[in-house]
């Protein structure tokens, strides 16, 4: 008998696991981490869906569309996407050119979202709200990996609906999800009834936004690129509305790293941004206040007021408006039945923590890394892209593309080409993206062989490297 039942068990276990396998493998964001995603799965004939909460691909891209991406066309273009386009007569000619936000969504992202092999698969409008086991939670360990993925989502009827999937890739980014202003990591005393008179991220101060800006008494919070990248439209939009006032606070005083690598970045225009800030400093265009550590806002009439601790104990800004680029933090709400394995202040997979970590690595000194890297406790389950890196800056687009190619090639199976993960990284003076930090990140590592390699030449099997209204802007800009 029981040899009978043991039997029974095996074949209601393998169907189970047949039925689980004929499912689709659901990927969280349609924005280039995403889209790259889907073609790599499209490429391998892998059955899957997109789902977006935007309206259409790139969704949160088209909300810093105005940005200029500080790497060129060329690190911008997943490899397995260009495979699909190219044959439909799409081209990029100016790969050596930096585009911007829109661009990249119009002449990129849009194309390859409606390419025949992905389109069919691609749910806008709709959000993810939980992903878990079918009819499990996170407790219960027997058969947990033999269930299907179950994601309950929401659309535009406002109805939720739950699609089953045989595995999960979750490149949902960060861009929802800013960092507060207050300097210790939480949002500063009123900083939530002063939102009418904050802007997080990077403002179109020089051209949708104008009437905001023009002419107002302006503070940016934050010393990272996408502070840099705020910092310069104010100045910008100052030399045609002299009355504009640009301060510019930071949490700690500026040193030569504060404007990145300057002509030694290797990245172009991420050198260039921060000349341009310095060089709007330098003219007077802009006020830095540093150390300034946010602590309060306060509604003042017609603007805002801002307190902070300073080197000798405390100062008030009272400005128009206050602008808020201190980055970006993943959000995991929507996995709070999911295990998973994180780094315990990066908040990215545990594994990965040390080899990103902005305190010891630059973009260019992160190693190669992929499916084994980017692992949870729960099987088949993934977390790609800007959010993959948690908390840390050093996120560049072109690692999210081997991220997902490493592991779409571990869930087809081919585990020679997913632990052969290869990536060479442009070296710089910083790391961090438009809105990935608010202090600058040092570049150097001594004595790191790997870390060379990832910066320097390709690494086979290094087992250790990597944002869609569900996507960030890092996965564009340093995007992110």
């Amino acid at each position: 008998m029981m040899g009978a039942a043991g039997g029974t068990t095996d074949l209601r276990r393998t169907k189970s696991m047949n039925t689980r396998e004929s499912l689709p493998i659901a990927v969280i964001g349609a924005g280039p981490i995403g889209l790259a995603a889907a073609a790599h799965l499209a490429t391998r004939n892998l059955p899957f869906v997109v789902i977006e909460a935007g309206a259409g691909p790139g969704a949160a891209v088209a909300e810093w569309g105005h940005v200029t991406i500080f790497s060129p066309w060329r690190f911008n273009i997943d490899a397995a996407a260009r495979g699909l386009l190219e044959p439909t007569g799409w081209r990029i000619d100016d790969l050596d050119r930096d585009p911007k936000g829109r661009e990249l969504v119009d002449r990129y992202l849009a194309p390859l979202a409606a390419h025949p092999r992905i389109a069919p698969h691609l749910r806008l409008r709709s959000e993810v709200v939980a992903v878990t086991r079918q009819s499990m939670d996170r407790v219960p360990s027997k058969g947990r990996d033999e269930r299907p993925f179950e994601i309950a989502m929401v659309g535009e009827s406002g109805q939720q609906e739950s699609l089953l999937a045989r595995a999960v890739i979750d490149a949902s980014g960060t861009w929802r999800s800013p960092n507060p202003a207050g300097a210790s990591g939480v949002p500063a005393v009123g900083e939530k009834e002063a939102g009418a008179r904050i802007r997080y991220g990077i403002p179109d101060a020089f051209g949708a936004e104008r009437s905001r800006y023009a002419g107002r008494k302006v503070l940016v919070i934050g010393s990272g690129h996408s502070a840099m990248d705020a910092v310069i439209g104010l100045a910008r939009l100052k030399a045609e509305a002299p009355q504009t006032t640009v301060l510019w606070a930071m949490r700690s005083a500026p040193t030569a790293k504060t404007f990145g690598g300057l002509t030694d970045d290797r990245l172009a225009s991420r050198g260039a941004l921060g000349e341009r800030a310095k060089a709007a400093v330098d003219r007077g265009d802009v006020t830095i206040v540093a150390p300034f550590r946010v602590a309060a806002f306060s509604l003042a009439e017609g603007g805002v007021s801002v307190g902070g601790e300073t080197a000798d104990g405390g100062r008030t800004i009272a400005v128009d408006e206050a602008i808020v680029a201190t980055g970006f933090r993943p959000d995991y709400s929507a996995l709070s039945e999911i295990r998973l394995d994180l780094h315990p202040w990066l908040e990215c997979p545990r594994v990965l923590g040390p080899l990103i970590d902005p305190n010891e690595h630059s973009c260019g000194t992160v190693p190669p890394h992929g499916v084994r890297e980017l692992e949870h406790p729960e099987r088949d389950f993934y977390i790609v892209g800007m959010k993959s890196y948690g908390r840390a800056p050093t996120f560049l687009m072109m690692t999210g593309y081997e991220q997902v190619r490493s592991v779409v090639a571990a869930l087809a199976g081919d585990h020679e080409a997913a632990f052969d993960t290869r990536l060479v990284l442009p070296e710089t003076g910083v790391c961090d993206g438009p809105g990935l930090s608010d202090e600058a990140a040092g570049c150097a590592l001594p004595d790191a062989p790997a870390a060379a390699a990832g910066c320097c030449g390709p690494s086979k099997g290094n087992a250790v490297r990597p944002g869609s209204r569900q996507s960030a802007a890092a996965d564009v800009i340093a995007a992110g």
